[in-house]
């Protein structure tokens, strides 16, 4: 190879380095925020699962009530004058429990798959903005599959950006060209799953 085909091959290679590793950058911050996402998701999904088991135990102790009542009342225990009193409370008592159902399950759904007509929860005085617990896990796994074919992208990346390196090193021209051709096949490939992983989230 002569001095000004090497000088236009390694300012050639360079551009392309300069290029791959431009597109590594983004990729990278890209996929650093949807990690931030990831994690910031994971921590809501835990609170709403935590949220569920208070709604469960509230459920559970007026069950727990209302049980202590009925067995009561059957077994004789309470005065004529006050059953009228105990049946009411015994009312209130159902209703708590079909609402703390109602709840439960728009906190495990959320408000857009159980549906206008069974929104009970609320947040901030508003009904119908519950993200169920499941939705969150759903959008998770997007998120963590998003993840592994950004990390498989860098890797694809380095090893363009290594063999960029080598071809600007070496002396003989075919090995040159083989791993500058190496370097823009690999780079390619990160490009397109880079390309992959955000529009599978978009």
């Amino acid at each position: 190879m002569t001095e000004e085909n090497n000088s236009n091959f390694e300012m050639r290679c360079g551009v392309v380095i300069a290029i791959f590793a431009a597109v590594m950058a983004v990729s990278d911050l890209v996929a650093g925020k949807y990690g931030d996402d990831e994690i910031i998701g994971t921590n809501e999904k835990a609170a709403a699962y935590m949220w569920y088991q208070s709604k469960s135990i509230k459920e559970t102790l007026v069950e727990g009530e209302r049980s202590l009542l009925l067995s009561l009342k059957n077994a004789g225990a309470i005065q004529a004058r006050a059953a009228a009193g105990i049946d009411q409370h015994i009312t209130d008592l159902n209703r708590k429990i079909l609402r703390y159902k109602k709840e439960k399950n728009e906190i495990l759904k959320g408000s857009e798959s159980v549906g206008k007509d069974n929104w009970v929860q609320d947040v901030n005085g508003e009904l119908g903005k519950i993200i169920g617990a499941q939705e969150m896990e759903v959008h998770l796994a997007a998120l963590g599959q998003a993840g592994d074919r950004f990390d498989m992208a860098s890797l694809f990346f380095q090893i363009c950006l290594v063999l960029g390196a080598l071809s600007l090193v070496l002396k003989k021209e075919k090995l040159q060209m083989l791993f500058f051709t190496g370097m823009c096949t690999l780079g390619l490939v990160g490009t397109s799953i880079s390309l992959w992983a955000y529009l599978s989230l978009s």
